[in-house]
């Protein structure tokens, strides 16, 4: 683990159980906080360097820890972007969506296990914030991991796969080959049909004006079968990602992620307390 800098306040870089992550302390205290972690997008910012820059969160008192996406940032096969888009041309469902965001899950406890360890956190529950494949992640950890999380954010989040590969189908202009083996993945990545296993934690979805119905609608939806725990946040003048392209070094906070950084800062100041 290494700091950016001297002061205090500074980000932090690292690895915590071969995840890499940035963390960006708590501003007003050298006393143990929460911690919160956070899965980028795929889309921009696609790394946890871009996402820490975009959605900083700096008003939320806990440790603000960005993971890198498994196949991202440091993490990138062998050929780089090309080979992500050789991959997702291939089968988009099972060589790219489903082994990222599983694997991403899956490494969580390990990770939270050294990042106790490394950083000066308390034993609160747990805060999730992700962004598209890092919101499915967000929603895949809720339902099947079995951690003790206080409160959760889900933006741009991929919540029905099959409503993606179709809005893939149409603007590249493919027909994607559904297998049996595809479709339970899909059935597994239906967090509307799958909204009964998610626990009874606050959810907040932030979804843009601007983005594709396969992602506004089936945030809506599942919002509507959860009722009071979840609400849903729609930003104006937003697509999907929230910093601009290529989304992979630090960069100034787009005017999109300046609203959600707002938003989801001022829900979790509520749900924290």
């Amino acid at each position: 683990m290494q700091s950016d800098a001297a002061g205090a306040t500074e980000a932090i870089k690292g690895t915590a159980a071969g995840v890499p992550f940035v963390a960006l302390p708590p501003r007003d205290t050298g006393d143990p906080a929460p911690l919160l972690i956070s899965w980028h997008f795929m889309d921009p910012p696609c790394t946890e360097a871009a996402m820490a820059a975009a959605l900083p969160l700096a008003d939320v008192p806990a440790w603000r820890v960005h993971l890198g996406l498994p196949m991202f940032g440091s993490r990138l096969p062998d050929g780089g972007f090309e080979r992500i888009f050789a991959l997702a041309a291939e089968d988009y469902v099972r060589r790219l969506f489903e082994p990222v965001v599983t694997r991403a899950v899956a490494e969580l406890p390990a990770a939270l296990t050294e990042l106790r360890a490394q950083l000066p956190v308390t034993d609160a529950p747990l805060t999730l914030v992700g962004g598209s494949a890092g919101g499915a992640a967000v929603l895949l950890a809720l339902a099947e991991a079995g951690l003790d999380v206080g409160a959760a954010v889900a933006i741009s989040p991929v919540v029905q796969l099959a409503p993606v590969v179709a809005a893939g189908e149409r603007e590249h202009g493919v027909t994607y080959a559904w297998t049996d083996t595809s479709r339970a993945v899909a059935d597994r990545f239906d967090f509307v049909a799958r909204a009964g296993e998610l626990p009874d934690v606050p959810l907040l979805v932030v979804t843009g004006a601007d983005d594709e119905v396969a992602f506004r609608e089936p945030a809506r939806l599942l919002c509507d079968r959860l009722g009071g725990r979840a609400q849903q946040v729609v930003v104006d003048d937003m697509a999907h990602g929230i910093a601009e392209p290529p989304g992979v070094e630090p960069a100034p906070q787009t005017p999109q992620a300046a609203r959600v950084d707002a938003e989801v800062s001022a829900w979790l100041l509520r749900h924290l307390r």
